[in-house]
C-alpha cells in the first residue's frame, strides 16, 4: 500500500508512519501466515485508506485551492511508479522461469498495474481476494488501483467540496458518501452479490478514503502549534482506537454484511480515531506511534506491501507447489518476510527515495552522466541498463508465455468435454434378485461385478476432473458433475434422478472437497438411495482446513449406515500429489485413473457388503427351515 509521504514540504504528521506499520504488519501476518490468530488482517488496507484520503487532502488543502493538477500528479507519479514497475518486472521475469500457473492471466494483470485498474480488471475476469483458484501474482494490486485512482480523480473532485462555506459542511457531504459507499456494499453482498465485487469496487469500497477526507477538513481549523499541555484524552483515545484493530484483526471474515462492510467500516472508524489522537498538536500519543522500528516500517511500508504477496506466490509455486491457497508452510512464510523486508529496504534506498527526489529526468541525466564518467561508474550504469533491458524482456516472454487457464481448469474443462461428448448409455435393467430355496443356500456369498451401466456418479469439479477416465475404465457410466458443488447441492439432485426413473443400483456421491458436510443433506441423500441401491461416498482431497473434518464425517456417517461405504480417494492421491493440478485439487488423466480406482474399489467393497447381506439372509432363511442341520461350507 502507498505511503504517502509527500514530496513537496510540509511536516511531517506524527504517527502516520507507525499506522502505517501497523497497517502493513497486519496485511503481511494475515498472507504470510494464515494458521496465525491474525485472521481478518486484511482491514490492514483500510487502514491505509484513511491515512490516503486523510493526508492527500491535507496537502491538497495547503494549497490553499489552487490545486498545480500537474505538480500533484508528477509527484504521485515519483512515488508511486518506479517500484511499482520494479516489482512487476521483476516478479514477471521470476514467475516466466518457474513457469506453470503462476502465469495464468498474467497479460490482464500487468495491464491492471499499468493503467491503474487492477480492481476493475480483476472484477471482470473473476478473479478476487479471497479467491482459492489460480495464485494470481498481483492480487494485492486491487487496493493499489483503489488508491491511484482517488489520486486522479479526488483533485478534480476537491474544488466543488471547497464550494462549501464552512469545514463541517464540507465534512458532513464526505460522511454521507461514505455511508453511501458502504450502504452499497452491504447492500450488495446481503442480496448475494459477489463479494468480491463488492471487496474490489471503488464504488463500494471508498468509505475509508472517504473519512480520511472527512477528517483532513475537520482537522483544518485545528491549529498547527502545540498548546502548553499535551491533551490527554489522545492516548485513551487512540490506545483504545489500535485496540479496537487489533480485536478486528482476529476476526474471520464471513460472506456477509458483518464484515462488508460491518468489521472494514469499524476498521476504518477506528483509524480515524487514532489519527486524530496521533496527529493532534501536542499529543505524546503520536511520538509514540514514530518509535523509530515503527518508522523505519512506515517509510518502506509502500514497498513492503508491493513486494510480499509476489514473493510469497513465486515462492510457494518454485518450493512447495501450487499456490498460497494450497497451504504455506511456516519456513516459506519466514522467508518470504526476511526478503520482503530486504528487498523493500533496497528499493527504498536504490530506487524510490533517488527517482522522489531528482525526479525521472534527473535520474535519466545521472544515468548519463555515470556512463561517460569513470570506468567503475560507467559498469554500474551499464549493468543498470542491462538488468533493465533483461527484466523487460523476461516480462515481455512471461506474457507470451501465458497460459489461458490454469492447469486445474483444464483438468476441469477436459472432463467437462468429455461427459458431453460421453454415448447416452442406458442402464442396466435392475434384476431381482430372489434368494434360493431354503433347502439349497449359497455355499458362499457371491459378489457380482458391477459395470458402468449400473452406475450414477454426482461429484463436484474433482469427479468432473476425474470424469475421462470413470467413463474409460467403467464405460455406460451416469456422471453428473460440476464445479464448487457441495452437499447441499446432493438431495435435489438424486431426488430429480430417482423421479425420473434414472437413479441406478449404485450410486457414487463425492461432495465433500468445497466445505463440511451438511448433515442433514447427508441423511436426505441416504433415504433417496434407499435400501435397495448401494451407496459409494467419496473422500475428499485438498489443502484446505476442512478436509480431515469432511473425510472424518464420511467415515462415521458409513460406518453407522448399513449399506454405505468409503471410497479413499484422499489415501489414493495422497502419495501421487505430483498427479495433481497446480492447485493440488484436481487431478490430470493419470490422476484421474486413480480417482476411478478409488471409485471402483468402492464399488466392490459395497457390492460385497450387498453380497454378504443377502448372504446373511439365505443363512437366516435356511436356519429357520432346517434347526437341525448344520450350515453348508
Amino acid at each position: 500500500m502507498t505511503s504517502t509521504t509527500a514530496a513537496a514540504p510540509a511536516a511531517r504528521y506524527a504517527g502516520l508512519d507507525g499506522m502505517r506499520a501497523i497497517a502493513v504488519a497486519l496485511v503481511v501476518i494475515y498472507h504470510l501466515f494464515p494458521q496465525s490468530w491474525v485472521r481478518g488482517g486484511f482491514i490492514g488496507v483500510d487502514v491505509f485508506f484513511v491515512i490516503s484520503g486523510f493526508l492527500i487532502t491535507t496537502l491538497l488543502l495547503r494549497e490553499g485551492g489552487r490545486i498545480a493538477l500537474g505538480d500533484f500528479w508528477r509527484r504521485r507519479a515519483r512515488r508511486l511508479i518506479p517500484a511499482l514497475a520494479a516489482v512487476v518486472t521483476v516478479c514477471a521475469s521470476a514467475a516466466w522461469v518457474i513457469g506453470g500457473d503462476v502465469l495464468v492471466n498474467l497479460g490482464a494483470q500487468v495491464l491492471g498495474a499499468a493503467t491503474f485498474s487492477y480492481n476493475w480488471i480483476s472484477i471482470a475476469a473473476g478473479g478476487g481476494y479471497f479467491s482459492a483458484a489460480t495464485p494470481e501474482l498481483f492480487r494485492n494490486f486491487w487496493s493499489l488501483a483503489v488508491e491511484e485512482q482517488f489520486y486522479l480523480v479526488w483533485p478534480i473532485v476537491l474544488p466543488l467540496f471547497l464550494l462549501l462555506p464552512r469545514a463541517w459542511g464540507r465534512a458532513g457531504a464526505a460522511l454521507l458518501l461514505a455511508g453511501a459507499s458502504a450502504v452499497w456494499m452491504g447492500t450488495l453482498v446481503a442480496t448475494g452479490g459477489d463479494v468480491t465485487r463488492a471487496y474490489f469496487g471503488t464504488d463500494t469500497h471508498a468509505f475509508g478514503i472517504l473519512l480520511g477526507i472527512a477528517l483532513a477538513f475537520v482537522l483544518q481549523s485545528v491549529p498547527g502549534h502545540a498548546p502548553a499541555r499535551a491533551p490527554r484524552w489522545a492516548p485513551w483515545v487512540g490506545g483504545a482506537a489500535l485496540a479496537g484493530l487489533g480485536a478486528l484483526a482476529l476476526v474471520p471474515p464471513t460472506p456477509t454484511p458483518a464484515t462488508f462492510p460491518g468489521a472494514v467500516l469499524a476498521a476504518s472508524l477506528c483509524s480515524a480515531a487514532a489519527i486524530v489522537a496521533g496527529v493532534w498538536p501536542g499529543s505524546r500519543f503520536g511520538r509514540a506511534l514514530d518509535a523509530a522500528p515503527l518508522r523505519w516500517v512506515g517509510d518502506r511500508s509502500y514497498g513492503i506491501y508491493l513486494w510480499h504477496w509476489p514473493l510469497l506466490v513465486l515462492l510457494t509455486a518454485g518450493f512447495v507447489g501450487g499456490g498460497p491457497e494450497t497451504g504455506i508452510p511456516i519456513w516459506i512464510g519466514v522467508l518470504t518476510l526476511v526478503l520482503t523486508l530486504v528487498i523493500a529496504e533496497l528499493s527504498y534506498r536504490l530506487l524510490e527515495t533517488p527517482v522522489r527526489r531528482h525526479g525521472f529526468r534527473g535520474c535519466l541525466a545521472r544515468l548519463g552522466a555515470r556512463l561517460s564518467g569513470s570506468p567503475r561508474a560507467r559498469v554500474r550504469a551499464l549493468g543498470a541498463v542491462a538488468a533493465g533491458v533483461v527484466l523487460l524482456g523476461g516480462t515481455t516472454a512471461a506474457i507470451a508465455a501465458a497460459p489461458e487457464v490454469s492447469s486445474g481448469q483444464a483438468a476441469v474443462l477436459a472432463g467437462a468435454d468429455a461427459v458431453q461428448d460421453a454415448p447416452d448409455a442406458a442402464p442396466a435393467e435392475s434384476e431381482t434378485r430372489t434368494p434360493p430355496p431354503v433347502g439349497d443356500p449359497r455355499p458362499v456369498p457371491s459378489p457380482d461385478p458391477v459395470t458402468g451401466d449400473e452406475v450414477t456418479a454426482v461429484g463436484d469439479s474433482v469427479m468432473l476432473a476425474s470424469a475421462p477416465a470413470l467413463l474409460e475404465e467403467m464405460p455406460g457410466i451416469q456422471v453428473d458433475a460440476e464445479v464448487s458443488r457441495s452437499t447441499y447441492a446432493g438431495p435435489g439432485i438424486l431426488q430429480s434422478l430417482a423421479s425420473a426413473g434414472q437413479l441406478r443400483p449404485y450410486v457414487v456421491v463425492a461432495l465433500g472437497t468445497n466445505g463440511p458436510l451438511s448433515p442433514d443433506a447427508m441423511e436426505q441423500m441416504a433415504q433417496i438411495v434407499g435400501p435397495d441401491r448401494e451407496l459409494v461416498l467419496v473422500n475428499a482431497f485438498a489443502p484446505r482446513d476442512w478436509i480431515p473434518g469432511v473425510n472424518a464425517d464420511l467415515a462415521a456417517f458409513a460406518a453407522s449406515h448399513p449399506g454405505v461405504v468409503v471410497a479413499d480417494w484422499s489415501g489414493a492421491i495422497a502419495p501421487h500429489t505430483d498427479l495433481l493440478a497446480g492447485d493440488q485439487i484436481h487431478p490430470g488423466m493419470a490422476g484421474g485413473r486413480i480417482f476411478a480406482d478409488a471409485v471402483e474399489e468402492g464399488l466392490e467393497a459395497a457390492e460385497l457388503q450387498r453380497a454378504l447381506a443377502e448372504y446373511e439372509v439365505d443363512m437366516r432363511a435356511y436356519r429357520r427351515a432346517h434347526p437341525d442341520l448344520p450350515l453348508p461350507q
